[in-house]
């Protein structure tokens, strides 16, 4: 059983981070930014909306990869979001949830995935994969991981477009939960410091939010955490309440 751990768990950024200014989007997986040698463009993987944040002149905070095969060397991981009570960063890069959610429970950081001593990436299911399968003494534990970067009226919300994917998920995660074989859980990495619970976004995908009442009536764990961004990396904050909306 991996122990709990009380040392907070940070995930270091994947290369050296710059800051530039947001431009525009030019497709689904690029940005264009100013810098201070000028403009380039940059690869972005997050392929939700990004509601609210990707607009012109938004300083961004960018990883360089020093990796000569590919096409871009800079990855966009936050946006810097202006508040009344003070700037500060969103996380947008999708891979940090998967990152994050595997050093936090190795370190022992989730109370209630206590149990499960092993972690496997990407297990097969019927229409495809999902993110994490844990075992151990608890028996075994399916946990799909997701990015949060909205918050709307007090709640940090998901998803921030229609997300088929993420339905598929659900479905597979509540048949989980129903037939008792194994236990079934969602990650939400909340990567924004506002926000006091977690909602689905039901103006955007009224399905999802369906969906994810019905995941919760059948016993999918659903953990979502804050998660503090800066220039250093992402650290695992406290755990946030559901919303009436979830249950």
């Amino acid at each position: 059983m991996v122990p709990r751990s009380e040392v907070p768990v940070t995930l270091p950024l994947p290369g050296p981070l710059v800051t530039a200014r947001f431009v525009r989007r030019r497709v689904r997986f690029l940005i264009d930014v100013e810098g201070d040698a000028g403009p380039f463009t940059a690869h972005a993987n997050n392929t939700g909306s990004m509601l609210g944040l990707l607009r012109p002149g938004r300083r961004v905070g960018l990883s360089v990869s020093d990796n000569p095969k590919r096409k871009l060397a800079h990855t966009l991981e936050m946006v810097r979001l202006p508040d009344f009570r003070g700037d500060f960063w969103v996380g947008v890069n999708t891979l940090t949830p998967n990152r994050l959610f595997r050093k936090a429970f190795l370190a022992g950081a989730f109370p209630d995935l206590a149990g499960y001593d092993a972690v496997r990436p990407e297990p097969a299911f019927a229409h495809g994969r999902l993110d994490f399968a844990l075992s151990g003494p608890a028996g075994q534990c399916f946990v799909e991981c997701k990015n949060v970067t909205m918050v709307e009226d007090g709640a940090a919300m998901f998803p921030d477009a229609a997300t088929q994917r993420g339905c598929k998920h659900l479905v597979e995660l509540t048949r989980l939960a129903r037939e008792g074989s194994a236990r079934a859980a969602l990650f939400f990495c909340v990567q924004r410091p506002d926000g006091d619970c977690f909602a689905p976004a039901a103006v955007i995908d009224p399905d999802y939010a369906a969906l994810l009442r019905q995941a919760v009536a059948a016993g999918v764990l659903v953990l979502a955490y804050r998660a503090a961004v800066d220039e250093a990396g992402v650290r695992l904050g406290g755990r946030l309440p559901l919303a009436q909306a979830c249950l």
